[in-house]
Parts: structure tokens; sequence; C-alpha cells
């Protein structure tokens, strides 16, 4: 892992681990709501139970937060996760009703908290990009 990575890897890693560990609990209504939510955007979530899916997103987001945060894994590898992550979070915001402006990308004052999640994309790209770069360089 490269020095530079580390800002990135750790402010992402711990939010992600925080985010995953938060969800371990999530039931009821309050994972029924977050299913709906993805079953809006991924239609096929629909056959997860509304648990299952909150129980699984909960490990999804502790194993990414500690691949980022581990210094032995290759930055590629954790970002190729961290990007296609986000490029679920983004398609989230995208297809959710009423989270972006009519015929724009521009969101409404409910879908910033989505669409915020753009820079984990970029970021996670940057690390996959960055690493193989400089694998490349030095092969």
């Amino acid at each position: 892992m490269r020095v530079s990575h580390v800002p990135l890897r750790i402010s992402i890693g711990a939010f992600f681990l925080n985010s995953g560990l938060s969800k371990r609990t999530l039931e009821g209504e309050a994972a029924q709501g977050m299913h709906a939510m993805a079953v809006g955007a991924v239609p096929q979530l629909k056959q997860l139970d509304a648990n299952r899916f909150a129980r699984l997103l909960s490990g999804a987001e502790t194993a990414l937060g500690v691949a980022l945060l581990t210094p032995f894994v290759p930055s590629a590898l954790a970002g190729l996760g961290l990007a296609a992550f986000s490029a679920g979070l983004v398609q989230l915001y995208l297809k959710t009703p009423g989270m972006r402006e009519a015929g724009s990308l521009k969101p409404t004052q409910q879908g910033i908290a989505l669409a915020k999640d753009v820079w984990l994309l970029g970021a996670g790209l940057t690390l996959v990009l960055d690493d193989l770069i400089l694998r490349r360089r030095f092969s």
C-alpha cells in the first residue's frame, strides 16, 4: 500500500466499518425501509427477506471497511470493492424517485445524502488505477 493511500483508506474504511457494525442489529421496520429502497434500484433484491438483506448489507460494509483498513490488502483489490459497492449507491441515487430534479442529475434536498456517495466511486477507482499504474511502472 502506498503511503499516499493511507488517509483515504483509513477515513473511508473507518466510515464503512462503523456503518456496517451499526447495521448488525437492524430488524423490523428499519430493515424493511432499507430493503424497500434497495429493491427500488435493484428489483432482484426483492427475493431477499428484509432482515436477511440488512444482515448481508451489514456484513458487506463491515468486510469492505476491514479490507480498506488492512495494510496488506492491495489497494487495487480494496478499491475494486469500494468501486463496486459505491456503484450500487450511485444506482440507488439514480433510480430512487425524488432524489434528483426532473430531467437532471442535480440532487433534490432529499437526494443530497445519496448523491454525495459519488465521491466513494471516485475514491475506489483512484485506488484501483493508482495501484495498477504503480505496479506497471515497477514491473
